[in-house]
């Protein structure tokens, strides 16, 4: 299989960005011969591709990280054109590196699912796109962008994160029998219950009080704001609270700002992006692992929180009230609302949770279930010819 991603980890996972597409590649892997991943870089004009990645292997799995030429105002405008040069850069490299497949998986519609259609025409073979996003599938749906309904079309399955949003995309005019709900699995092996001493041991807090963890990239979008004003009212309620924000971003600096001007330099705390394979600790450390996202399709780190039998304080967007559809998983707000987060965030914190019923919960969402969905998919569309 080839795999085309908008985004994927380098060998360590210190840039994790894409992990949930590692770690469905992972889960699949032992069920197919060969999978080949594909990350294009593009650059142009000012933009430059990235050289802090190099190509590597883990098993049958071989990742390739692909700088090209594109023009950024394809971005924006003549958006196929962007598609064109992205698959002629990839079918290169397919070329060059005598790369053979059956089928191929994208991740994102656009632009990795637009080359992915292109490819189909040249290779004559079954494409699958996964649709990831919430803000650009929000949109896509509300214009009829034709970029995602062209690229919807031309493919042979459509994998969409969020049930809910089969009816709307079938609404637009994809065929139903195209679309498929199938989320994005988590590692159930690695996120599990840790021993929660062991782990603020591991990590250096302290043992006593509680912790609250939140995970993800510091952008506008996940309302990290809210979360530090929601964190400023907790501490009001008690003082013995610990906020952990993982994550890198534009807004790190300006987040630290907001959260020292409150006063909260010593219980709000930037701690930076964590390698994955750290993450299961910090959940584990945690009493509460809190999101405060403006919009989302499926936050994996939902998923792995209750994994490891951890309460979930959401927002209800995507996904997310969907899975903690009752108060033994967490609970949920309407986002933008720092009062009504800090409230969930404290009642979180004083309820006794049953951590086994939050992992019994979980393993729907795990990758083995996920990638049996998968393989038994790819199947078909190859069983059509």
């Amino acid at each position: 299989m080839l795999v085309i991603a908008n985004s994927f980890p380098d060998k360590a996972d210190t840039h994790p960005g894409g992990i949930f597409v590692k770690e469905q590649v992972r889960a699949i892997a032992p069920h197919l011969e060969e999978i080949h991943v594909v990350f294009p870089s593009s650059f142009g004009l000012s933009f430059k591709p990235r050289d802090d990645f190099r190509d590597y292997s883990f098993g049958n799995v071989h990742v390739h990280f692909l700088p090209y030429f594109n023009v950024p105002l394809f971005l924006r405008v003549f958006r196929r054109g962007f598609t064109y040069l992205m698959a002629g850069a990839i079918d290169r490299l397919i070329r060059r590196e005598g790369i053979r497949f059956d089928l191929i998986h994208a991740h994102f519609t656009w632009p990795s699912g637009g080359a992915a259609v292109r490819l189909k025409a040249r290779h004559k073979v079954p494409v699958v796109v996964t649709e990831h996003t919430s803000i650009a599938f929000n949109n896509a749906i509300a214009t009829k962008d034709p970029q995602f309904l062209g690229t919807w079309l031309s493919s042979d399955a459509v994998i969409r994160v969020m049930d809910g949003d089969i009816d709307r995309m079938s609404a637009a005019g994809v065929p139903r029998e195209k679309l498929h709900f199938i989320p994005n699995g988590f590692d159930d092996a690695k996120f599990r219950p840790i021993d929660q001493g062991d782990c603020r041991k591991r990590l250096g807090m302290p043992q006593d009080g509680k912790v609250v963890v939140s995970i993800g990239a510091l952008l506008e979008v996940k309302g990290h704001k809210y979360l530090v004003d929601a964190m400023a009212e907790v501490l009001n309620a008690r003082k013995d609270v610990t906020c952990y924000v993982i994550g890198d971003g534009e807004l790190f600096d300006a987040l630290t700002k907001r959260a020292q001007d409150k006063g909260l330099g010593d219980k709000v705390k930037f701690v930076g992006s964590k390698p994955h394979g750290e993450l299961p600790y910090w959940i584990n450390a945690s009493d509460v692992v809190a999101h405060s996202s403006l919009s989302e399709s499926g936050p994996m780190v939902m998923f792995e929180a209750l994994g490891c039998g951890r309460p979930f304080v959401g927002t209800r967007v995507g996904s997310i009230p969907g899975v903690i559809a009752s108060d033994d998983y967490g609970l949920v707000c309407e986002p933008g609302d720092p009062a009504a987060l800090a409230r969930n965030i404290v009642t979180a914190l004083g309820m006794s949770w049953d951590a086994d019923k939050i992992v019994a919960h979980s393993k729907q969402y795990a990758s083995e279930w996920v990638s049996r969905e998968l393989v038994e998919l790819y199947a078909q569309l190859l069983a059509k010819g």
